[in-house]
């Protein structure tokens, strides 16, 4: 059981209750401290001009609003914003979201009634849905769309995903026993004015992207390994006159790695206690930059993600709405706390990392399938009749075609204001884009990957290396040939690259920290 409130959540906190299927519940004080925090907003509130209770929103705040409509303000307000569009947002990041606005009212600054944080902790509980659409957010007033869709849910209203299809919401609360949220003061703008769309699912990027850097570890030293390269590219001593932590810590992580391996060799064996008489030398005296730079370019993805963590964690356990109701010193703050710039910027250097990740893993792979680079292994990694089969080679058509597609997503959303909402909202994040295409980009990555992989199998049964591999590449070996068979007559390959791709997602690698 993971407690909400009282307490930062951490990464692992997300993990467990996204992935493993960890429950949550209300810390006591800090439910006692929402309900304080709705009864002071209660009585502080009146004969007062306070936004988003007694006015209207965004450019038409000017409007003062009638006690006996300020309810209805608050329906109209999530009913109106309800105007997202495009394919839903998958369930887990749903999850992620809810998770992320339910640790931000457990602050106790947001007015709101205990009624919605304990409906929410039902809908992450019972794993109820929301549909929320893609399209809509702009990234400050928050989320606002997105969010509204989560909020016009709470109140009963609307389609909502439960046991794998959409259904009413009425239909589901009946189901679970579940009464519609009430507005009771500000619930409306409470829910949708804040950054925990971005964020949620900037969570689950963050999530996917260490272990794509994990496995981008793994992956890299296991070429390193079929490839019989040499290992100083990645020892300490070379690596420690240059100071920066990452670039230290993923060599460090290869040496780990290949540690039992027969296959890498000392360049003293080869090159410096050999004389070499000859014109041309046969071994390859270095290698191309994709095996040789491994740990200078995976140690700044490193570090990258280390600092989106710090953020993201910031973000996740920080009050971001607007306005913040301040019960310790009596007061009501306005301002733009809803405003998601540090989310943007993080997903926007997440994604350009991780598209540096899939464009090394492709140039691994076609230094695989080169034979006149490599000057080791069939084109392709063909392991049937040259000229009759074809190997892997539309396969990296695909992954070609993907890490392209992950260079041109890259350009940063970060910087992409339009002003809009009447020029109230004059400078915006675009923080749910950047989450979004974030995420796409991941995907990508993890597809390429794939295709490294099996051709990885594919190389290694060429030359019968599998008893020479490192420890924990023999334990993979296995693992990944139990899911894909060995290709020599040519068959399709797209589901063993999507089997391989799960199998990658699911299975969680030793976690460099």
């Amino acid at each position: 059981m993971i407690i909400i409130g009282g307490k930062n959540l951490n990464l692992d906190d997300f993990y467990k209750i996204l992935f493993e299927g960890e429950k949550v519940d209300l810390n006591t004080e800090a439910l006692k401290k929402v309900q304080k925090n709705f009864e002071f907003l209660d009585n502080f509130s009146k004969n007062k001009v306070i936004y988003g209770i007694n006015t209207c929103f965004g450019p038409m705040a000017q409007y003062k609003i009638s006690e006996k409509d300020q309810t209805a303000l608050q329906y109209n307000l999530i009913r109106s914003h309800a105007a997202g569009s495009g394919n839903p947002i998958p369930n887990i990041y749903v999850k992620a979201l809810m998770i992320a606005r339910l640790n931000s009212f457990m602050r106790g600054y947001s007015g709101v009634h205990p009624e919605l944080v304990i409906l929410l902790k039902d809908f992450i509980n019972k794993d109820i849905y929301p549909k929320i659409l893609e399209h809509g957010g702009v990234g400050a007033s928050g989320d606002l769309v997105q969010l509204s869709h989560l909020a016009l849910n709470l109140i009963g209203e609307g389609e909502i995903c439960y046991d794998g299809e959409f259904r009413p919401a009425k239909e589901v609360f009946k189901l679970n026993k579940l009464k519609p949220l009430k507005v009771h003061l500000r619930e409306g703008l409470a829910l949708i004015n804040g950054t925990s769309c971005m964020s949620g699912i900037g969570i689950i990027n963050l999530i996917h992207a260490k272990n794509l850097m994990n496995w981008s570890v793994i992956s890299s030293s296991i070429i390193n390994e079929v490839v019989e390269s040499y290992d100083d590219h990645f020892s300490k001593e070379l690596n420690q006159v240059k100071l920066h932590d990452g670039q230290n810590l993923i060599a460090a992580e290869m040496r780990k790695m290949v540690h039992s391996s027969k296959l890498i060799k000392k360049r003293s064996d080869h090159l410096y206690n050999n004389h070499v008489n000859v014109g041309i030398i046969k071994d390859k005296v270095q290698e191309y930059y994709s095996l040789r730079c491994v740990p200078q370019v995976l140690g700044p993805v490193y570090e990258t993600l280390k600092n989106a963590e710090k953020i993201l964690i910031n973000e996740v356990n920080s009050v971001n709405d607007n306005p913040i109701i301040d019960s310790e010193n009596i007061d009501v703050f306005h301002g733009g706390n809803f405003h998601g710039d540090y989310v943007s910027l993080e997903m926007d250097k997440l994604k350009i990392v991780t598209t540096k990740m899939s464009m090394l893993i492709e140039r691994q792979l076609n230094y695989l399938y080169n034979n006149k680079l490599n000057e080791k292994f069939p084109p392709f990694a063909n392991l049937g009749v040259l000229g009759l089969n074809l190997g892997m080679q539309a396969a990296q058509f695909t992954a070609t075609s993907t890490t392209a597609e992950n260079q041109t997503l890259s350009n940063p959303m970060y910087v992409h204001s339009i002003p809009n909402n009447g020029d109230n909202q004059d400078i915006v994040s675009m923080g749910t884009n950047a989450a979004l295409i974030t995420k796409k980009v991941i995907e990508n990555t993890f597809e390429v990957l794939s295709i490294k992989f099996i051709s990885l199998l594919q190389v290694v049964d060429f030359m019968d290396f599998k008893d020479r591999l490192s420890d924990p590449a023999k334990l993979l070996y296995d693992e990944m040939r139990s899911i894909v068979p060995k290709f020599v007559e040519d068959a399709p390959i797209y589901p063993h690259i999507e089997n391989i791709k799960q199998y990658l997602i699911k299975k969680q690698p030793n976690r460099i920290n």
